[in-house]
């Protein structure tokens, strides 16, 4: 998440308490399986909170995550049972850190953060430059035909902890000609504790993409697509709202 949304990353891990890391990662390890059976280490490329690194971690892989928010970071790091994580400040579209790895992986919609051509290349750019011969490249995004077929619209979230009660109101702008999505958030804290109130607003700019564009962008940055699909499915793309992408390294190291 890019370092603008430090504030809302306070927030992060309430707002997404219920999201099931545990099988999005399994469901991650068997697409590794199929496309580079025998893989051990594993780039995220914007890894926000740790929390998918912290689940590959225990199917036995060496992970490193890569954010650019340090708030995000801090809380990653409180993550590691046996030592095989580790984490880096880094911005997914530049950072370069001498290394080679069997999959690098792109997850919670983060490449449809980088919302330019420019962005989007840079970011594949540095995949590819991460990745051993043979290295596969995984991520998921939002899928153009879907936004366009059922088009975002309003929604409140209500969610408390020990701390605070939170209602976030995401109020969602689609830019057509940019294929960006501005969601435009509210969050009303309340402290429990003192009862006091506060409101947090930002505005997250989110790219949508299409198959073909997709295809050509991974080409320019060295890839070849091995097969797309719906999110947290073996079926293909048509005109789900998410997508994901397993692309193949053409050339060796």
């Amino acid at each position: 998440m890019p370092e603008v949304f430090c504030d809302y990353a306070r927030y992060y891990d309430l707002l997404y308490k219920n999201k099931d890391y545990a099988t999005e990662t399994a469901y991650v390890h068997r697409l590794i399986q199929k496309f580079k059976s025998g893989a051990k280490t594993i780039l995220n490329l914007g890894c926000g909170t740790g929390k998918h690194d912290a689940c590959f971690e225990k199917l036995g892989y060496q992970v490193t995550g890569v954010d650019l928010s340090e708030m995000m970071l801090a809380e990653a790091r409180k993550r590691s049972i046996t030592g095989r994580l580790e984490f880096l400040h880094g911005d997914i579209r530049s950072v370069d850190l001498a290394r080679k790895f069997d999959i690098v992986i792109s997850l919670f919609h983060a490449i449809s953060y980088q919302t330019t051509d420019k962005d989007v290349l840079c970011a594949f750019r540095t995949a590819n430059r991460h990745l051993r011969g043979g290295g596969v490249f995984i991520f998921d995004f939002w899928h153009g035909e879907g936004v366009l077929n059922d088009p975002p619209s309003v929604r409140v979230k209500c969610l408390e902890d020990d701390i605070v009660k939170i209602v976030r109101t995401a109020e969602p702008v689609v830019r057509r000609e940019q294929n960006v999505v501005d969601v435009n958030y509210q969050i009303m804290a309340t402290d429990k504790k003192s009862g006091s109130n506060s409101e947090l607003r930002e505005t997250h700019a989110m790219r949508y993409f299409f198959l073909r564009e997709l295809e050509s962008f991974l080409a320019k940055a060295g890839f070849v697509i091995k097969n797309s699909y719906q999110w947290m499915s073996d079926k293909p793309l048509s005109s789900a709202w998410y997508g994901l992408v397993a692309a193949l390294k053409k050339d060796g190291d």
